[in-house]
């Protein structure tokens, strides 16, 4: 009932607008008409900042009259004047300026900034401009120079701490992996929870391989489509955290939005920039281990006594440095007309295990000209982008280097492994070296893994984009956009003879796959935006489009027949061979029609509604296959509705107060295919069907996020101190839930379409600048925190044979849903058995007994905090920068130290052998037989996932142009660092790092690759 009374409440004020609007029209009119003169004249004119960036809605008004008008999107206006007139600009944060109408030429004014601009054109959805101030939500800015001043094959690792409300982790894949970035915390349990990126105004989908939990015996993140893009290539990015600020992409929208808009040519002369940076990679947080403790005769394991002298062997010496060249350049020509841009970029790097390698290129050449006196706009652009990858990993003990490494006994000599094959005379081929044995986990030689069980991945990528706008009117236009975009990928998996026989056969193993990712995007959109009546201006948007997503791929692999190490089809023996195939399921249309409209007042109080309809194809058959998306939002500047007497007395305290607000419903389909009626889609094998896994339900519907967000921006003390403050809350209904089918029905599951999962939170940003003379020091803090709650789940739930099923405590892994809990709640349900009174049982001698028990918390994945300060200082050409990052709270679980602890080459076991055993409560437990007990228990392994860090610093000098006499521009020279300092941290690996980037992949270790400490060099310059 509230919300259809607070629906109405919008509609009447918007209603209230409307007719104060048509009644100010009308008098403007008869105005107009009495003011009638002989010489009036039409004048137009553009009014820009100093940057040359169009400032939306500056008041333009003829002095002494009601007579007036505001700039569009662009800048522009028109009005009537008479020669001799004054017209007199306005605008919040800049200084006033008045011109004296001459005769109707254009006028080209330019305002500058009063102390500091306090507003800025951003491009939101779909690529609409908007003024910052009428923004009923928020939205984070970062320029394109804040992703390229320390360079991340990534970029998006490089925004990690710089914006509020969003949390992102790095794979542990190392250079090229793919990265986990959530706002506003995990909102659907069964869909993906990673925020939607936007190229240019238009949605691409972000291919990437999210399965796993980080728990199996091996795995690797892979890149994502995301991290193709050349930072170089980006103007700037746009952060859209909540639903209310993307309600208008739809289905992806309860996630938020990333948007991107990427670098055009400009008018004038030849303009080439170059960059060049290298880059260094050392581990940086890794376990701590012992070396004065050896092994066992006959034991895998580092049992045995006291070495005479400490072993030396340090695993960590097994890492190498890596190396990462990044190269690139850009060149921009062009006339009013015509402006072309052209780019290319490389990124070569090896990682810090030996034979991991990626390398990186890109071309992307852009136009964008205009016909038809300036009437027809035509945009194309075309990029082409070449990766490669070679053994890739990211956890597990399966090809994963690292693992033999680590657990290597001690008082062996590590160096003979270096050589890891051995000719074998008779069999005419080299065969694996690997003194130790398979240490009882199927572990390899690292340098036989590294060097041949080989996995080398390819990816071609084409992207096209074309756009078209024709300005019927100065205020009206119809445009049009184009967008294609395929991935081809093929993958190889090579397993030279003698790698161990889980793995391959006698004569070794070869697999080869190839898949293909193709992306189609259309729009057709109609905008119109025009002041009247003087005070008042209105944007209205509205469109069609269509997108589709289509996976297919295929693959054969299998053991070698005859010739060892001979990796083509005709050497792999049928008999043991599989075919595979991916995709054929899993296409994805989506048709949407969708509108907004924006009404201002006196550029101080603006209403913004939207609304979409979806139709996507997950739906095809439904009761409900069109799903609605609307959301309202309004913004008003306190500031500027005060009197003007008052405005002056506290204008040098606070100079700008925003106050926003805004709701929107959102929502996604079923995040799977081929279920709905008519769409079931049955799996082959051996030539036949495979039984259906799942009961056909007769319907589906479409999962639901009901969201509102309240907040401030504001300056104060002559604009040297910005606050933001955001509160925010959302309700995501219709989660995906599945329940076990009971024997004998034919099926395994069946869906159930149920649940309430709540996040509510604050985003805070504080910044400082200040300029004292020629020294300027900035400083920017970000504070965010969510609270996630699984306020509902179904607990009764009957199938079609009857049964009931209880579907509030569902386990997913190691994780489990229960009501009142989160998603990232783990649990365990297995501990060291106890007596009646609650003490352990322990005999000496005998191992330590555990027992099942009823699941119990141990911690959950999620932050109470995340936090970041960033300060910047300049001094004439020299500039320093750096960058702390902060966690709060959570949990995480290390699985490696488990395993460390087990094989006993853990510092921890080294010290519990010195002390004589390891205490459990008043009990004196033998060493061995305890961590080979609590090796298997979750709960001894739980650490604190809080840590703070330096994570980025910079230090730089910009060269005079004046130096190098017009031949070099903005020359730059600096050296830069990541992960510079863990001030805080109890876990014994980064706990930002995780091993997928899917819902469930977060918070647990095993084996995952260490993340990375870096040093590097950077040159910049142009001409």
């Amino acid at each position: 009932m509230k919300t259809n009374l607070n629906r109405k409440g919008f509609c009447l004020l918007f209603s209230l607008f409307l007719l104060a609007g048509s009644g100010g029209l009308y008098a403007s009119d008869y105005n107009s008409m009495s003011q009638v003169q002989d010489n009036v004249i039409s004048v137009s004119g553009t009014v820009k900042d100093t940057k040359g960036e169009p400032l939306i809605g500056v008041s333009v008004l003829v002095k002494g009259t009601t007579n007036g008008t505001v700039t569009d999107l662009d800048g522009k206006f028109t009005l009537k004047a008479s020669a001799g007139d004054i017209l007199e600009f306005s605008y919040i944060g800049y200084a006033p300026q008045s011109v004296t109408v001459t005769n109707a030429n254009p006028l080209n004014i330019t305002l500058s900034e009063d102390t500091q601009a306090l507003d800025e054109v951003v491009v939101t959805a779909l690529g609409i401009k908007r003024s910052e101030k009428a923004l009923s939500y928020n939205v984070q800015k970062v320029g394109g120079e804040s992703l390229t001043a320390v360079k991340d094959a990534n970029f998006m690792n490089g925004l990690n701490g710089k914006v509020a409300g969003v949390n992102i982790q790095r794979s542990s894949s190392g250079v090229g992996g793919g990265t986990r970035v959530v706002m506003r915390g995990n909102k659907s349990i069964a869909g993906d929870n990673n925020v939607l990126y936007v190229i240019d105004g238009v949605p691409i989908g972000n291919q990437a391989n999210r399965d796993g939990d980080g728990t199996g015996f091996g795995g690797s993140t892979s890149g994502e489509g995301i991290a193709h893009f050349n930072p170089d290539d980006i103007e700037s990015l746009s952060v859209l955290t909540g639903p209310s600020a993307a309600a208008l992409y739809g289905a992806s929208a309860a996630n938020g939005v990333i948007l991107i808009n990427t670098k055009k040519g400009a008018a004038g002369a030849l303009r080439v920039n170059v960059s060049s940076s290298v880059e260094f990679a050392n581990p940086f947080v890794t376990p701590k281990f012992q070396d004065v403790y050896g092994s066992i005769d006959g034991e895998s394991t580092s049992w045995g006594d006291r070495l005479a002298e400490p072993s030396g062997y340090d695993p960590i010496d097994f890492f190498q440095t890596g190396v990462t060249f990044n190269n690139s350049f850009n060149l921009s020509v062009g006339n009013d007309k015509n402006q072309t841009y052209l780019s290319g970029s490389a990124v070569n790097s090896d990682g810090m295990v030996v034979n991991n390698k990626y390398h990186r290129y890109n071309v992307t050449f852009r136009n964008t000209a205009k016909f038809l006196n300036d009437k027809l706009t035509l945009d194309v652009s075309a990029s082409y982008i070449r990766e490669y990858y070679n053994n890739m990993v990211a956890y597990g003990t399966y090809f994963n280097p690292i693992v033999g490494a680590y657990l290597y006994p001690r008082g062996m000599d590590f160096s003979q492994e270096k050589n890891f094959e051995r000719f074998d005379a008779t069999d005419g081929y080299s065969k694996q070296h690997w003194a130790c044995g398979d240490l009882g986990m199927d572990i390899q030689n690292p340098y036989w893994i590294a060097y041949r069980n080989i996995r080398p991945e390819t990816r071609d990528r084409y992207m096209m984009f074309g756009s078209l706008k024709y300005d019927i009117f100065d205020f009206l236009n119809i445009s049009g956009r184009v967008r294609i975009d395929n991935t081809y990928m093929e993958k190889e998996d090579k397993r030279y003879a003698s790698t161990i026989s889980t793995f391959a056969g006698p004569n070794g193993r070869y697999s080869y796959s190839n898949e293909s990712y193709k992306q189609k995007y259309a729009d057709i959109m109609v905008n119109f935006n025009k002041a009247f009546a003087t005070d008042y201006y209105a944007t209205v948007n509205a469109g069609v489009s269509f997108e589709e997503y289509d996976t297919k791929g295929h693959g054969y692999g299998g053991d070698l027949l005859l010739v060892p190490n001979k990796f083509t089809y005709a050497n792999v023996d049928p008999g043991k061979a599989s075919p595979s195939q991916t995709g054929s399921d899993s296409r994805k249309r989506n048709f949407a029609v969708f509108a907004s409209a924006e009404l201002s007042w006196k550029s101080m109080l603006y209403l913004t509604l939207t609304g979409r309809v979806d139709k996507p194809s997950q739906l095809v058959n439904a009761k409900n296959e069109w799903v609605a998306y609307p959301s309202v939002g309004i913004s008003a500047l306190i500031t500027e509705m005060l009197d003007e007497n008052l405005r002056s007395s506290i204008q040098p305290v606070l100079g700008y107060l925003k106050v926003r607000a805004s709701y929107t419903e959102v929502g996604s389909p079923i995040s799977f295919t081929g279920l709905t009626p008519g769409t079931i889609t049955h799996e082959m094998e051996g030539g036949t069907y495979k039984p259906y896994e799942y009961y056909p339900l007769p319907d589906f519907k479409a999962e639901r996020t009901r969201s509102y967000e309240l907040g401030i921006d504001s300056k104060w003390f002559n604009n040297t101190i910005s606050l933001g403050v955001t509160f925010y809350h959302s309700n995501t209904y219709n989660q995906l839930l599945k329940a076990d089918m009971p024997k004998g029905s034919g099926y395994n599951y069946m869906f159930v379409q149920a649940g309430n999962v709540q996040n509510r939170g604050i985003e805070i940003t504080l910044g400082y600048d200040q300029t004292f003379g020629e020294f300027n020091y900035n400083t920017t803090f970000t504070a965010t925190t969510n609270r996630n709650k699984i306020k509902e789940l179904p607990s009764s739930v009957k199938d079609p044979m009857g049964g009931t099923h209880d579907l509030s405590d569902i386990k997913m892994g190691r994780f489990r849903l229960r009501e009142g809990g989160e998603i990232g709640d783990f649990y365990a349900d297995e501990w060291i058995a106890r007596d009646a009174d609650g003490y352990i049982n322990y005999t000496p001698g005998q191992p330590l007994v555990t027992e099942v028990t009823t699941p119990y918390k141990l911690g959950t994945v999620n932050p109470k905090w995340n936090l970041g300060w960033n300060n910047g200082f300049s001094y004439k050409g020299f500039n320093l920068n750096f960058l702390f990052n902060a966690r709060i709270g959570g949990n995480v679980i290390s699985k490696t130290q488990a395993v460390l602890d087990r094989s006993g080459v853990s510092k921890a076991s080294a010290l519990a052998r010195e002390a004589g055993g390891v205490k459990v409560g008043n009990v004196l437990v033998d060493p061995k037989s305890y961590y080979e007990t609590v090796s298997s228990l979750d709960a001894y392994y739980v650490y604190s996932a809080t840590n703070v860090r330096l994570q980025e610093a910079r230090f730089g000098y910009t060269f005079p142009d004046k130096w190098f006499r017009g031949v070099l521009k903005g020359l730059n020279v600096s050296v830069y660092g990541t992960n510079l300092w863990m001030i805080y941290n109890k876990a014994p690996f980064d706990p930002e790092l995780t091993a997928s980037t899917g819902t469930f992949g977060q918070g647990y270790d095993y084996f995952m690759l260490p993340s990375q400490r870096t040093y590097g060099f950077s040159l910049k310059f142009g001409f």
